[in-house]
């Protein structure tokens, strides 16, 4: 797990009040340790993500979030149908 500090870090450029914020917006899961945010490596993974998609595309806000949400729900049904796959 990483702290929002060592997550900042890592990144450059993402400063925690943005990190924050798009925890604050549902767009990052992280877990509250005491008075701290900690991350998980799959966390980490999404805020990867979330960069990438701003620079490449250079989405706003509101357009990320609802990449986001469609990614997610891709991701979903590909679980779901995983299984599914094969047979037939």
């Amino acid at each position: 797990m990483m702290t929002l500090e060592l997550v900042c870090a890592r990144f450059q450029g993402l400063a925690p009040e943005e990190l924050r914020g798009w925890v604050a917006a549902g767009l990052v899961r992280a877990d509250p340790e005491g008075e701290a945010l900690v991350f998980q490596e799959i966390d980490v993974a999404r805020i990867a993500l979330i960069l990438e998609l701003r620079e490449t595309l250079a989405l706003e806000e509101d357009a990320l979030a609802l990449v986001l949400s469609l990614l997610d729900q891709i991701y979903a049904l590909r679980r779901r149908l995983g299984g599914r796959l094969g047979e037939g």
